[in-house]
């Protein structure tokens, strides 16, 4: 009787390794699955500002033809609610070779911040970008290979 006590105490043992209900710190359970690939968590989106322009500042093109094309303009801001837009048209097949830099500088502060296309920017055609505060502004743009259409303008309500 002690012999089959004995036994079933093992198989039990035996049946709660298998089933994997002990935890080893040493050595991670590793569960086989079948040939499906995991699914990747989901990308962050950043969510893109939308607004429309009211009366502009900046209207106007510019076209990029190579890496030593750069394009200043001043104009003075009244109003806090503001945006900068600029649409983007690659002048070449080959999207490495196009590329277009937008700083805009705050006069009074000296405060500047980048924006752009290609390279380290990413490659969205259409931007706007959400401005705050009042003052002169200096827009320095240079590119390659590119047209863009730039706007300056109050933000609509």
């Amino acid at each position: 009787m002690k012999h089959r006590e004995f036994v079933i105490l093992a198989l039990v043992i035996a049946g709660v390794i298998v089933a994997g209900c002990t935890q080893s710190p040493a050595v991670p359970i590793v569960t086989p699955t079948s040939n499906a690939v995991a699914t990747p968590l989901a990308p962050t989106v950043q969510v893109r500002p939308s607004f429309t322009m009211g009366d502009h500042y900046l209207e106007k093109s510019y076209s990029f033809q190579s890496e030593k094309d750069v394009f200043v303009e001043q104009f003075r801001v009244d109003n806090p609610a503001w945006g900068i837009g600029f649409d983007v048209l690659p002048l070449n097949d080959d999207k490495i070779y196009c590329w277009f830099e937008m700083k805009v500088t705050n006069m009074d502060n000296g405060q500047s911040q980048v924006y752009g296309y290609g390279r380290e920017n990413g490659f969205d055609l259409k931007n706007q970008i959400p401005m705050y505060t009042t003052g002169p502004y200096k827009l320095e743009m240079k590119g390659n290979r590119v047209k863009v259409d730039v706007t300056a303008a109050k933000r609509n309500p």
